[in-house]
């Protein structure tokens, strides 16, 4: 077996990834280490050790070319990891077990002018602010499979997949949802009504969102910067998915739950 190590300099001593490589090759496996996500390649399962960030980095490149990845987090609070990092061991005897299950996560695929991103996480549309303008909420029309669904009228719109629902959804007062939903969420930033709730809409359908003439919405993909929306944006499901390995798919509710509680 191949694997692959990946790490965020930031939060982790190549040191300790060169240990992990160590031992896994001490365990009769073949080990490499990648400086950089469009690295991630050839490889028959990988390693991330780090946050969230830098999981959802990976998590990117490793569906692109079809590798299950599990998380070590070195990170706050690791939504997206399976093993702390005191729980080296446990992660190295997980990593060359051939029993791990799997958990494959929806993704988003973004078309703005042309050009389509996947997004594991979510995409943000945010209200444009420069000291010259004046401060004003944008109507933000919305549009279901090309049949109109009316309009919003906020500082923006966030659409999650239930992988981002930990975050943004449950932050507006909406639901988590399990990452294998085929659904995703769109919550309004900062709604002018009461009423803009999160709306859990099926995965199927494609979302289109368009701003009036002369206003700007800032597009945004796992939290990169994707462009301008000044006419129109779709959002639909990808057909690639990010596959996760999991010590159990059952328990993941609970996990979620005890790690909300130590924030």
């Amino acid at each position: 077996m191949r694997i692959g190590i990946y790490f965020n300099a930031n939060q982790v001593e190549l040191s300790s990834a060169e240990s992990f490589r160590s031992e896994l090759i001490g365990r009769g496996a073949d080990a490499v280490i990648f400086m950089q996500e469009e690295e991630i390649a050839g490889v028959d399962r990988l390693v991330v050790l780090g946050g969230d960030g830098t999981v959802l980095r990976a998590a990117r490149r490793a569906a692109e070319v079809g590798i299950p990845l599990v998380g070590v987090n070195y990170g706050h609070i690791g939504f997206l990891t399976e093993f702390g990092r005191e729980e080296r061991e446990a992660a190295l005897d997980f990593v060359l077990s051939d029993s791990c299950e799997r958990m494959d996560r929806a993704m988003l695929e973004v078309e703005l002018n042309g050009r389509t991103t996947v997004c594991l996480n979510e995409c943000s549309m945010l209200r444009a602010v420069a000291p010259e303008d004046d401060n004003k909420v944008i109507r933000i029309g919305v549009s279901i499979d090309g049949s109109d669904a009316g309009e919003i009228t906020a500082d923006g719109i966030i659409v999650a997949t239930p992988t981002g629902s930990t975050a943004y959804s449950l932050s507006a007062g909406g639901s988590i949802l399990s990452p294998e939903c085929e659904a995703f969420i769109l919550t309004p930033i900062c709604a002018f009504s009461m009423k803009s709730r999160p709306i859990v809409y099926a995965s199927s359908a494609t979302l289109s969102f368009t701003v009036g003439e002369g206003h700007c919405l800032l597009l945004y993909g796992d939290g990169k910067f994707l462009g301008c929306v000044e006419d129109e944006v779709r959002v639909r499901r990808s057909e690639r998915k990010a596959s996760f390995l999991t010590r159990d798919k059952r328990g993941y509710l609970l996990r979620i739950t005890e790690k909300i509680n130590k924030i």
